[in-house]
């Protein structure tokens, strides 16, 4: 996983989840405003585990965010003792994205702009049980105080300039890290996703004007997307690797080698793919170009004397199983050999012996009348 940072074919993503639960909610229980007062908490999900209830009303439900909308909020987040852990004045949300915890991202859509509610998180829905140490312990509920000032819908890629793309993509890509680092590889694929539509080499607005007075991205900021890019596809394998999503790994890794075939981090992923698939020659023959191109890299000199190590000893079978084969061949061949002798013996037998009675015959008849 690069540091400058974090489907099977991928298992069910968050989306999916909190799509199916958030509806189901919805239908249920948020069909009138009306029913919703403000000293009452709100069983979002009808399970416990996220409870909202309204301080302060909003404008009304047709300002509520929807998917991809990006929201402005003011967001104080506080443990059960209550230690402030999160506080923003300001925050932009994209809603839907995982950039903040999954009960923050289910709530933003039932709340109206203006409004400010409590949310009370419990640990599966917030930081679980890893928590985010130093501040947040191990399966910690926290309480959040939310006001949403303002939601506009995304803007179109094509619309937005170039650096911005870039910035915003690198965003959700280093969200996708942090996922990753929790093990959390479904929640970090889906950021990657999302940070390759923001990294696409689409045309935008940017810094040098053509003779129409258009704004067009530069080479160098399209070389600079590019690398970018590069690094979401190099980290969306590793988390597909996680899954045993081997096929879209593999084809993630051969994205990168496409536009760089020396890039040693796709090379090694794709050569740890490739024995996972059972198809250890045409590994080796990637570790050793990816050893010749850094040859002080550790993980690669241990993976290849490794597959070294394996097809040595799938040599040695080899060999010990022939050397089995040929002992049996001979073995058999020696067991005909003394059965065509033993066959012979049977058959010679009768006559040596009838000879034998003969000479003795002839012998006694000699001695009887000389």
């Amino acid at each position: 996983m690069d540091t400058d940072n974090g489907v099977a074919s991928d298992s069910s993503s968050f989306e999916d989840l909190t799509a199916q639960e958030l509806t189901t909610s919805l239908n249920e229980n948020v069909s009138d405003d009306k029913k919703t007062h403000e000293d009452e908490w709100f069983d979002v999900l009808g399970s416990g585990c996220l409870k909202k209830k309204i301080i302060k009303e909003g404008l009304g439900s047709e300002t509520r965010p929807q998917r991809t909308d990006v929201c402005t909020i003011r967001l104080i987040g506080k443990l059960e003792n209550g230690t402030i852990v999160e506080e923003f004045d300001k925050l932009k949300v994209q809603v839907g994205d995982l950039e903040v915890v999954q009960g923050i991202d289910l709530v933003l859509p039932l709340m109206n702009v203006g409004e400010v509610c409590l949310v009370e998180i419990e640990p599966r829905l917030a930081y679980g049980d890893e928590g985010r140490l130093p501040d947040i312990p191990p399966n910690s509920k926290i309480t959040y105080e939310i006001e949403l000032f303002e939601c506009e819908p995304e803007a179109e890629l094509e619309k937005i300039p170039v650096l911005i793309r870039k910035k915003i993509g690198n965003k959700k890509r280093e969200r996708g890290n942090w996922w990753y680092a929790r093990n959390e590889s479904n929640y970090a694929i889906q950021c990657y996703r999302r940070a390759l539509d923001y990294l696409d080499d689409v045309e935008g607005g940017i810094t040098e004007p053509t003779e129409d007075g258009d704004l067009k991205p530069t080479d160098s900021d399209l070389q600079d997307l590019l690398e970018d890019r590069m690094k979401v596809y190099n980290n969306m394998a590793a988390a597909q690797m996680t899954l045993q999503a081997y096929d879209a790994a593999l084809k993630c890794v051969d994205n990168v080698l496409l536009c760089q075939p020396q890039n040693v981090k796709a090379l090694f992923r794709k050569a740890k793919i490739l024995i996972s698939k059972h198809n250890p020659e045409e590994a080796r023959v990637i570790l050793k170009k990816a050893f010749s191109i850094d040859p002080s890299n550790v993980a690669i000199q241990k993976e290849l004397r490794k597959l070294i190590a394996i097809e040595q000893k799938a040599r040695e079978r080899e060999r010990n199983m022939a050397k089995l084969m040929l002992q049996t061949t001979n073995n058999e061949s020696n067991k005909q050999s003394r059965n065509k002798k033993s066959k012979s013996m049977l058959l010679w037998a009768p006559i040596i012996g009838m000879v034998a009675v003969g000479i003795a015959a002839i012998t006694a008849y000699k001695f009887k009348y000389d």
